[in-house]
């Protein structure tokens, strides 16, 4: 089912996206060498839970964490636990609040440390397509508008797209309809309308676009294990221009001036 969220609605999932922004930056701020991702994980629902929200990702189908933190080659779902970052590596923290009955949801991938020139360029890339999407979700285009903006974009550049997963729609439930694709042709799909609530997040390969999940039935990687980026925002269909619900601005402040910044 597609639900069209009331602006009493859209409130409550803006306040419950500003203690997803902050607990982010919270999160942020911990990520360095050394670090296991078990302790970001403990950091971000501490978090939450002090600002009278709940991890909308713990317990959800039986999932053991508040974060999914996928390192590297993992694009995904990828579960929390004794990993310690290393210098070189990229984390993608992936995070949702339930607040008021409502949920909000996104994703921010950080350099550790110093890392190659490629890699950062992939950051870059994939945050720039999140844009690109959002740019296309208003009030009278259609799906595969959205999904060919963040697929260009990334392919002109020699990267490529997970097809197998998808953003979706956000609100009383962490999943709701509509699935939102990262690759689609214009004009094509469900016509957007004011007030769909979306999640999306581009999940965008350095290599090869093919994944595989792992055994603990969770965390997806690539195939060919090259890096794999993932940027996401909580957004409403608006006449015009999309607004977006979620935001970095709390991780950028935090990460301003240091290594962990990602350029758009």
């Amino acid at each position: 089912m597609i639900y069209l969220k009331t602006e009493g609605e859209i409130d409550l999932i803006k306040e419950s996206a500003q203690i997803l922004g902050k607990a982010h930056a919270e999160v942020a701020l911990w990520v360095k060498p050394g670090v296991t991702t078990g302790k970001l994980d403990a950091v971000a629902e501490e978090y939450i839970r002090d600002y009278g929200g709940v991890p909308s990702f713990k317990g959800f189908n039986k999932f053991p964490a508040s974060l999914c933190i996928s390192v590297n080659e993992v694009v995904v779902h990828g579960i929390p636990g004794s990993y310690s970052l290393k210098e070189g590596d990229i984390i993608s923290i992936d995070c949702g609040v339930k607040l008021n009955g409502y949920h909000s949801d996104s994703a921010y991938t950080y350099p550790v440390g110093e890392v190659s020139k490629e890699v950062r360029n992939l950051l870059s890339t994939t945050k720039k397509s999140l844009y690109q999407g959002i740019d296309q979700a208003s009030d009278g285009l259609r799906m595969g508008d959205v999904g060919y903006a963040i697929q260009s974009y990334v392919e002109e550049r020699g990267y490529t797209v997970v097809r197998e997963l998808v953003g979706h729609g956000v609100g009383r439930d962490l999943h709701e309809g509509p699935e939102v694709p990262n690759y689609g042709k214009r004009g094509k799909g469900i016509r957007l309308k004011e007030g769909m609530v979306l999640a999306i997040e581009p999940m965008i390969n350095l290599g090869s676009k093919t994944v595989m999940q792992e055994r603990d039935g969770w965390t997806i990687r690539t195939t060919d294990r090259k890096p794999s980026a993932h940027f996401e925002h909580t957004v409403v269909v608006r006449k015009g221009k999309a607004e977006i619900l979620t935001t970095f601005e709390y991780i950028e402040k935090v990460t301003a001036n240091t290594s962990l910044m990602v350029e758009v």
